[in-house]
């Protein structure tokens, strides 16, 4: 028989004390699983514990407010981004709504509070995350799997055609499948080297943040469970870098044993590798401006880099990969960027 699934926890921020403890019993009654904090300090102490399904914040509060919440949970809690955060107001002004939504608010209800639109509100957004995370399980598992059961000159031959250098290796950390860009960038020597045992950094800083991530997504594949890594690899006599992301390619239903069991994508060094914005907006329904974000996060990784890149704010920035996180079911920067990377596969093996 298979494990109940346990029922969605809701974190409430309130200051007002008779309608936090109102809020927290109906959503109990409703069969929610709730957190609730005073304020906004509260809420942050207990976030460095807990990870709701979803946020109610009210606005107006002493010390921090509502958009201040909203901001300190998107930049030091990425892994909440698919939590949808509802902003619980009295004020209904268009401009209220406009700030709270581009600070990367999901909803609004307004005071007093209608606890019958509360309920409906919390239950339709939660349905929608898991539509998008069903969704692109399945794309991500296909990728992985088309992935991992590569072998054979035709799997080489179709990597070759990928600029981006890809290493497939088993579950010993050896290399059973090395495509020429890869091939290219060892052989350059400034920041990796391939061979017969193993892929490495001839940086020993960069070299142990390599070993460790492979370790970890080799450690993930044996279990049969997703942990996707981004390493930065210097070069030893300057600042040059370049990006990696490792993910395990097995899933719940194969053996990791004897096959590819982790891939390692690496960007190329002083180029700027492009994915077709047309492709991703085709794969997860993005506009054109989040198509380009996401095309730039793939090849300069950092936020900062792609507000300047762009010539936008970085508030515009995290407004956007707000979107990007939900609309491609991930929940750090590592995950979307090695989905965003293995975007080609997805067309020549999904």
């Amino acid at each position: 028989m298979m494990p109940a699934t346990k029922p969605a926890q809701i974190l409430v921020i309130e200051d007002e004390e008779h309608l936090r403890r109102d809020i927290v019993e109906e959503l109990q009654e409703a069969g929610y699983r709730t957190l609730d904090a005073q304020n906004g300090e509260a809420a942050l102490e207990l976030l460095k514990n807990a990870t709701p399904d979803l946020l109610l914040c009210d606005i107006t509060m002493p010390g921090l407010d509502g958009y201040d919440v909203l901001e300190q949970v998107r930049r030091k809690r990425p892994d909440l981004s698919s939590a949808p955060f509802v902003f619980l107001t009295a004020l209904s002004e268009p401009y209220e709504v406009v700030e709270g939504k581009l600070k990367g608010a999901d909803d609004y209800l307004v005071k007093p509070i209608d606890y019958d639109l509360m309920l409906a509100t919390i239950a339709a957004r939660l349905r929608q995350v898991e539509r998008i995370h069903n969704r692109h399980d399945g794309e991500l598992a296909t990728i992985r799997n088309a992935l991992a059961a590569l072998s054979g000159s035709g799997a080489e031959a179709a990597l070759n055609l990928i600029a981006l250098g890809t290493v497939l290796l088993d579950e010993k950390a050896v290399p059973v499948l090395v495509n020429r860009a890869a091939d290219q960038m060892a052989a350059n020597g400034d920041f990796i080297a391939i061979g017969n045992k193993g892929i490495s950094s001839p940086d020993s800083a960069s070299n142990r943040a390599l070993q460790s991530a492979i370790g970890g997504a080799l450690e993930a594949a044996s279990r049969r469970c997703d942990k996707v890594l981004g390493v930065t690899l210097q070069r030893t006599h300057d600042t040059s870098a370049i990006s990696v992301v490792i993910c395990p390619l097995v899933q719940a239903d194969t053996d990791c044993k004897g096959r590819a069991c982790v891939a390692l994508f690496i960007s190329p060094p002083g180029q700027s590798q492009r994915v077709p914005e047309s492709l991703l907006m085709d794969l997860f329904s993005l506009t054109p401006t989040e198509a380009r974000v996401a095309s730039a996060l793939a090849r300069c990784r950092r936020p900062s880099d792609v507000a300047a890149e762009l010539g936008v704010s970085q508030t515009t920035i995290s407004f956007h990969m707000r979107n990007l996180f939900q609309k491609t079911g991930t929940n750090r920067q590592a995950d979307l960027i090695a989905l965003i990377l293995a975007c080609p596969m997805m067309m020549k093996f999904g």
